[in-house]
């Protein structure tokens, strides 16, 4: 999350200019999207299966300072042992951490209603994509690629961001809630791709924290990783890390679903 890199020498995510508005739906288009034509040849990915927070739109510091801004009134300050605890996961295991470790009498339940509440407003005034995630869901859409969101908020959380960002970009959008566990279980990614008709050995997941990366590895898909904290990263034979979507293409996301990919 709630599943901008963090300073490097900090789990801590720098805060945000002002607030503002969220923007209209859709959000235009840069003007760099990537090509998608004359790819004859290229394979590609079954589906490509998205996280919301800190992948798609630049939230997971928005959901450090929700919960850094709880702590504090607990008397309890968040620190860097706590971003684990806190960065890309769900409401209810970061309000359980802040119930635990502060020893504060008031229950996880009302700790989650508060997180989210917080959360919430700040995700409806400061939503921004992060670099070229756009162009990389235009340049999907356009090869005909399906993609689903599989984010660890909750529904209220998600609807925010796709008002944002726009709707129409996603076969499928699954939230915290609609799977009997959320992440680092594999519910939500096995969810995701039985919704689309696919294994998900077939598709490829793009995640940015541990958690995520956990979850989508244990329900079989590759993981392309694209880290928006300073938390190292799990390594597997079917985890690939990139810096930026930015760098991302067609070519290498069906490079990376390997025996998954399909030619067009």
């Amino acid at each position: 999350m709630p599943d901008s890199v963090l300073p490097e020498n900090s789990a801590r995510p720098e805060a945000p200019g002002p607030a503002t508005d969220p923007p209209a739906s859709p959000v235009p288009l840069p003007d760099t999207a990537l090509p998608t034509t004359a790819l004859p040849a290229t394979a590609l990915p079954a589906a490509v299966l998205f996280d919301m927070d800190g992948t798609l739109v630049d939230t997971e510091q928005l959901w450090w300072r929700a919960a850094a801004e709880l702590a504090e009134e607990l008397d309890r300050p968040l620190t860097d042992e706590d971003a684990p605890e806190v960065l890309g996961q769900a409401i209810e295991h970061t309000a359980a951490h802040l119930h635990r470790v502060s020893g504060t009498a008031l229950g996880e339940a009302e700790l989650a209603a508060r997180l989210g509440e917080s959360f919430a407003a700040k995700v409806a005034a400061e939503t921004v994509p992060r670099p070229g995630a756009l162009a990389l869901l235009a340049a999907l859409r356009d090869a005909g690629v399906p993609t689903a969101l599989v984010s660890a908020s909750p529904r209220r959380v998600v609807d925010l961001v796709l008002s944002a960002i726009g709707r129409d970009w996603f076969a499928v959008t699954l939230a915290a809630e609609e799977t009997a566990r959320t992440k680092p279980a594999p519910d939500p990614y096995l969810a995701a791709a039985e919704r689309l008709g696919l294994d998900p050995a077939a598709c490829l997941a793009v995640e940015d924290t541990p958690t995520g990366v956990a979850s989508a590895t244990a329900a079989g898909c590759a993981v392309l990783a694209v880290p928006s904290t300073a938390v190292p990263m799990p390594e597997g034979e079917r985890i690939t890390l990139l810096a930026s979507l930015e760098q991302a293409d067609l070519a290498l996301l069906g490079k990376l679903a390997g025996a998954g990919a399909v030619r067009p």
